[in-house]
């Protein structure tokens, strides 16, 4: 009996209620038959990627990295050699970086001039005879130490990863990469940009920082084509079961390409018709979740697009190797779907709890902007990825990567350690150190006892906060002797300057706290202001913090950026003629910004004050805090300023912002002054009595 009821076991007591389902023959018989099987993709995986074990130790010429460092050389234009406009992007993105060298001998890596991003052979910007063409380069090599960028491979109608020529040991950097072709440790997933994606700068994501976003009307939404066969097809078919029209939006549309009358099917007429009802942007707008389904191959713009609009992406494309993966976490960004399960989307959304969702929400935006909002973006992220593999010994942890302001702005150059940066100090609830380094810039020879050099340096010795002193001679006269300089109770260095302006912020070793107070000559302070402004720089390490403030405006009328330095309730740039910073802002200066950007500062009169400014606003998207200052101060400063130096400040500040692609500076209302400060009150209870005078 016991045999006879596991064999008629399960007793289908209504059967129905069974009749609605599928047939398991039917089930067996419903693949595309144009599809290709597993083992005619992987046979074709394997004559594209010929060499599939190819690593960096294996594949790589790590010799070419170590006399000149990361470098990379692209191959000169051939001049009947037509180019996308997105590869010219690239290339342009790489010519106008520090990375780039006009020498392939300095170079440790290669990109070719040859536009190898749509390798679809039907396509109208498909390169023929690349093969032929690479062969004839004496820097080829097989392929070793080069780079190619690929965004579309394969054609009609299986899209494989056929590239129509040997890649043979280059690093490849694709899109829609298959984790089954994907080299790890070797190649790059990139994501799909369209040819409008812009060059530099790029439009910032929909949720603004540190906000709160409003309850969304739509929980999950699609809309988007629906392919009635081959490749990709499965998928997009099948998202109308989880359409609600209430809070889950899921439209599609059959109604693309030539031929979309002759296969298409009863549900096209109406998806057609509650397609057009819907705005695409709209539901983006509004929706906290976005199905990003595979197309005809595993990448869509939809990603991006999604990502931009903090409308947290919901992926349905098995098998893809997610963008920059290497370094992202994208656990923290995305909900990872499976085709096959896709009527389990709805609850797996449902049940995220809402600071979840939140924290969700603004990563999308942090990534966004740090990695994929320009083509620079996207191009330097794929150039650091690779520069971090060849210098294991000061590669980036994926805690830079993921956290504010990013892996392109922590430069493991300056240091590994976190603390040793001044935007993590909050997470790992230690401060910076307790002590600053007054860094003087001196032009004109000192004569006198009573000039304004000297006074500033016993006003700044006298701080107990101050460590040590330096002083940047620039002059082209030689320095004094010990002697004729002021006795002091910290150390007192002079630095020997090289002429140029931009040398001011040379990270120099001898800067040894986390704070630098950078002054000019002329500036007059008291202990007690340089006090103050330093304890509120310790409140706020990221930023600039100082006593000159200045302001920029966009003038309509001109149509450009114009330049202020009149007092007004409005601030966007400290000076750094008298001003705290953390000494990490010198590194980003003059590795991170390219020679170029550093030549124009150099031309141009106090257009480094500027570049400083924009930089640090461009890391922290946030303003510099002005500090109180005495009336003195204010009239020395004003006297300086004319309209000559007033035209090139504004002439830098639109260079700066042509270089950036957007306008950093951020602006403030806000001034900080101590506590009781001009109050009628008993000057003994007051803790900068002085600052008032």
């Amino acid at each position: 009996r016991k045999a006879e009821a596991q064999k008629n076991w399960p007793r289908w007591t209504d059967q129905s209620l069974l009749k609605s389902f599928a047939d398991p023959k039917e089930l067996q018989g419903d693949e595309d038959p144009s599809l290709p099987s597993p083992r005619e993709r992987r046979a074709a995986r394997l004559s594209v990627y010929k060499n599939s074990r190819c690593r960096m130790e294996t594949c790589f010429d790590f010799s070419r990295c170590q006399k000149h460092g990361f470098k990379v050389f692209t191959y000169p234009r051939e001049k009947d050699q037509p180019l996308s406009e997105s590869y010219s992007k690239i290339l342009a993105s790489i010519e106008r970086s520090r990375y780039y060298t006009a020498k392939p001998e300095e170079a440790c890596l290669f990109v070719l001039s040859i536009d190898t991003l749509d390798r679809d052979h039907l396509s109208g910007q498909y390169v023929r005879n690349v093969d032929e063409k690479i062969r004839g380069f004496p820097l080829w090599n097989g392929g070793r130490n080069h780079l190619i960028f690929n965004l579309y491979s394969g054609t009609w109608p299986n899209y494989t990863e056929d590239l129509g020529f040997d890649i043979g040991q280059a690093i490849l950097a694709k899109a829609s990469f298959y984790t089954e072709s994907f080299r790890p440790g070797f190649d790059i997933s990139i994501p799909l940009f369209s040819k409008d994606h812009p060059q530099r700068g790029g439009e910032k994501g929909w949720l603004y920082q540190d906000s709160i976003p409003p309850k969304k009307k739509y929980l999950l939404v699609f809309k988007g084509k629906r392919y009635l066969t081959g490749i990709g097809s499965g998928t997009r078919n099948a998202l109308h079961h989880i359409h609600n029209g209430k809070d889950i939006i899921s439209l599609t549309t059959c109604k693309h390409g030539k031929d979309w009358e002759k296969h298409k099917d009863t549900r096209c007429d109406r998806d057609n018709v509650d397609y057009e009802k819907f705005d695409y942007q709209e539901l983006l707008h509004n929706s906290t979740f976005c199905i990003v389904p595979r197309g005809r191959r595993l990448g869509s713009f939809r990603f991006l697009e999604a990502l931009q609009a903090a409308c947290i992406p919901v992926l349905l494309s098995d098998g893809w190797e997610l963008p920059f993966a290497e370094a992202i976490d994208w656990g923290k960004a995305a909900v990872m779907g499976n085709e096959r399960l896709l009527l389990q989307i709805p609850s797996i959304v449902r049940c995220m709890h809402p600071e979840r969702v939140l924290a969700f929400q603004q990563q999308t935006q942090f990534l966004w902007d740090a990695y994929f909002s320009s083509v620079d973006k996207i191009v330097h992220t794929t150039l650091e990825i690779i520069k971090d593999r060849l210098f294991l010994h000061r590669s980036r942890s994926r805690f830079l990567w993921n956290t504010l302001p990013g892996g392109l702005l922590a430069l493991p150059e300056f240091s590994t350690h976190l603390r040793d940066f001044p935007f993590y100090y909050l997470q790992h609830g230690s401060s910076p150190s307790e002590k600053f380094t007054a860094f003087i810039r001196a032009v004109s020879p000192v004569g006198s006892p009573s000039q304004p050099i000297l006074r500033l340096i016993q006003a700044i010795s006298g701080s107990q906060y101050c460590a040590q002193i330096l002083v940047l001679w620039s002059c082209k006269k030689p320095p004094p002797p010990s002697g004729k300089w002021p006795q002091t109770t910290v150390p007192l260095t002079i630095i020997q300057g090289r002429g140029k302006l931009s040398n001011r912020f040379f990270p120099y070793a001898a800067i040894q706290t986390d704070a630098v107070l950078s002054l000019d000559e002329h500036i007059s302070l008291s202990t007690s202001e340089v006090d103050f402004a330093f304890v509120v720089w310790r409140s706020f390490p990221e930023r600039i913090v100082g006593f000159l403030s200045q302001s920029h405006f966009w003038d309509p009328e001109q149509r450009r950026w114009g330049y202020t330095s009149k007092w007004t309730n409005e601030l966007s740039i400290v000076l750094t003629a008298a001003a705290f910073y953390h000494r990490y802002y010198h590194s980003l200066f003059m590795e991170y910004l390219p020679v170029g950007l550093r030549e124009l500062v150099d031309g141009l009169a106090a257009c480094e004050d500027i570049l400083m400014n924009v930089l640090v606003a461009a890391v922290t998207k946030l303003p510099p805090i002005k500090v109180t200052q005495q009336k003195q101060l204010k009239e020395t400063v004003s006297q300086q300023a004319d309209g000559q130096s007033s035209f090139q400040q504004q002439d830098c500040l639109n260079q700066l912002a042509n270089w950036f692609g957007y306008m950093p500076l951020v602006s403030s209302q806000l001034r900080l002054d101590p506590v009781l400060f001009k109050d009628q009150v008993s000057v003994l209870r007051k803790k900068y009595p002085r600052l008032e005078k």
